[in-house]
C-alpha cells in the first residue's frame, strides 16, 4: 500500500498523523469548534440543509428541523474529528489502538460471516449516514471470533471517487488506508476503475465497500426508485448492476450511532445472488433500509449535499 508521494502530500499526512496520536477525546474538543464556525459563522451550506430536511420532513414545524439541523452540525464536526484521530491507526499498534476503541462494532458478525461465506463475494452498499470516511478500519470492528472470520484487508475493497484536488485526494487517501498502509494492499479502488478491477478479480473472494446514495452523476447508469424521504427519487445502479453482473451477494451497511464515541454497524443481507435480481429492485431495498435509519436519527446523515435535483 505505501507508495511514493510528493513532499507536499507527505508533509500534510505527516502533520495529520501527529495530531492523530493525540485522544480522541481531544479531537471532540475542537469538533465543537469545527461544528460552530461551519454552523454559525460559515453557515456552510445552511439553505441546503434546511431545504434538505424541509423537503424529507414535511410533516415536522421549524422548530423541530431546526434541532435536527444543529445535531447535524454537531455530528459534522465529529466526522472530521475521529477521521483525523483514525489517520493515526497504523500498523499493528494502530490497529490495536483502533480495536480497543470501540468506535465502531459490527453487532451481527455471526450471521455477516455465514452470509460471506455462501456468496462468490459480497457488495456492501454503504451511504453517507454513521462515519464513511473509517470504513477502511472495517476489520477491526469484528469481535467475534478470528478464526470464524473469513474475510480481511485482502479481501475488502473501498471504493472512492477521486477528489478534484489532487493534492487532497492523495492526502485523505492515505488518511482512510491508515490502518493498511503497512501491507501489500491494493483494495482502495477509484470507482472509474472498479468495473476492470472486480473482472479481473471475479475469481476471488472479495467484500466490497460501494457508497451509494450519492445523486447520479451525469453519464451513470441510473434508475427511478420511487420516493424516498418524501420525495421521488433517482439512484445510481453502479454497485448494484455490478452486483448482478458478477453474480455476487448484496447487503446494505447500517450506521447507528449510540453514543458519541461508538457507532453499531449492521450489515443487512438483501440477496445472495443478485443475478437473479434486477438492479432497481436492490436499490429499492437498500433506499428503504436507509429511509428506516434516516428517520430514526434524522442528524444521523450527511444533509449538506445535494441529493435530489
Amino acid at each position: 500500500m505505501e507508495k511514493k508521494h510528493s513532499w507536499g502530500v507527505r508533509l500534510a499526512a505527516g502533520w495529520m498523523r501527529l495530531r492523530a496520536f493525540l485522544p480522541l477525546g481531544y479531537h471532540y474538543r475542537w469538533a465543537r469548534v469545527v461544528a460552530w464556525v461551519a454552523r454559525d459563522v460559515l453557515h456552510y451550506r445552511e439553505e441546503v440543509v434546511l431545504t434538505n430536511l424541509a423537503r424529507s420532513f414535511p410533516g415536522k414545524k421549524y422548530g423541530e428541523l431546526a434541532e435536527i439541523k444543529d445535531r447535524f452540525y454537531q455530528h459534522f464536526g465529529e466526522i472530521f474529528a475521529e477521521a483525523a484521530w483514525f489517520g493515526g491507526c497504523r500498523g499493528d499498534k494502530g490497529r490495536k489502538k483502533l480495536k480497543d476503541s470501540h468506535l465502531v462494532e459490527i453487532d451481527n458478525s455471526a450471521e455477516f460471516n455465514a452470509f460471506f461465506d455462501r456468496c462468490s463475494s459480497v457488495m456492501l452498499l454503504n451511504s453517507h449516514a454513521g462515519n464513511w470516511e473509517i470504513t477502511g478500519g472495517v476489520a477491526q470492528y469484528d469481535y467475534g471470533p478470528e478464526s470464524a472470520r473469513h474475510w480481511d484487508y485482502p479481501e475488502v475493497v473501498v471504493l472512492y471517487k477521486r477528489l478534484k484536488s489532487g493534492f487532497w485526494d492523495q492526502v485523505i487517501g492515505v488518511n482512510r488506508c491508515a490502518p493498511v498502509l503497512d501491507r501489500d494492499y491494493d483494495g482502495y479502488v477509484e470507482s472509474a476503475s472498479i468495473l476492470r478491477y472486480a473482472v479481473s478479480h471475479r475469481r476471488e473472494k472479495k467484500l466490497y465497500i460501494f457508497n451509494t446514495d450519492q445523486h447520479p452523476y451525469r453519464g451513470v447508469q441510473r434508475c427511478e426508485v420511487g420516493m424516498f424521504l418524501s420525495q421521488p427519487t433517482e439512484a445510481m445502479t453502479g454497485g448494484a448492476a455490478l452486483a448482478c453482473k458478477l453474480d455476487m451477494g448484496v447487503a446494505y451497511m447500517r450506521w447507528k450511532q449510540v453514543e458519541r464515541g461508538h457507532y453499531r454497524m449492521t450489515f443487512v443481507p438483501l440477496c445472495d445472488h443478485a443475478s437473479e435480481t434486477a438492479p432497481e429492485e436492490i436499490m429499492k431495498q437498500y433506499y428503504a433500509h436507509l429511509e428506516q435509519d434516516i428517520r430514526e436519527q434524522p442528524w444521523n446523515y450527511l444533509w449538506s449535499h445535494k441529493r435530489w435535483k
